[in-house]
This record gives structure tokens, C-alpha cells and sequence, in this order.
């Protein structure tokens, strides 16, 4: 036997409908920003209202760093930048730091 279970809904009886929801429609009223761009590690994760960095926790002293994350502390070490200053160290301690301004021959 096939059994058929249709039901009918009532027409008299009216649903509610909502017209904003959690999902889609409510992703559309986002337009403001957060986050803006950090001033001592550049990232876009400076909070506006808790000012404070998601990244770096900038305005703490001490940067944010977890040794459950090796990557990341890899990611922002020594040498991963400009090393503006190291540039000039390396330079000063090939030459024997002296100061006349002869820069020693790179060996190739």
C-alpha cells in the first residue's frame, strides 16, 4: 500500500515573514570598517573602538606572539623586513668598523 501524507495548509491562517534575516540580507547592511590599518606592524587589524591591534596588540609595549603559532613568529623576525639598521651593522662588521668609509670588496 502506498501511503500519502499531504497536508494542507490552512488559507485563512497568515505566517509571519520577516524581512531581515541572519543570513544573506543582513551581510548587505555591512559597510563600515572595523578595522583600520595598524601604525607599528601595517597590518589592516587596528580596532577603531577598542583601539587595539588584533595583530600586534599595538598600543601595548610588547608585540603580540604565541608559541602555538611558529609560522607566524616566523613570518615577522629578523630579516623579513628592510633591516635598515642590519644593513649598515653587516657592512660596518665586514670593514672591522672603521671609520674612513672604505667598503671592503663583496668575494665572489
Amino acid at each position: 500500500t502506498l501511503l500519502c501524507f499531504s497536508k494542507t495548509l490552512p488559507k485563512n491562517k497568515k505566517y509571519k515573514t520577516s524581512t531581515m534575516t541572519k543570513g544573506t540580507t543582513s551581510q548587505g547592511a555591512r559597510h563600515g570598517r572595523t578595522h583600520i590599518m595598524c601604525r607599528r606592524c601595517g597590518k589592516n587589524a587596528f580596532h577603531q573602538q577598542w583601539k587595539k591591534c588584533g595583530a600586534c596588540a599595538y598600543p601595548r609595549p610588547s608585540a603580540r606572539r604565541f608559541n602555538w603559532s611558529v609560522k607566524a613568529i616566523k613570518r615577522r623576525t629578523t630579516g623579513t623586513g628592510r633591516c635598515r639598521t642590519l644593513k649598515v651593522t653587516h657592512k660596518r662588521i665586514a670593514n672591522n668598523f672603521k671609520t674612513n668609509g672604505v667598503k671592503k670588496a663583496k668575494k665572489e
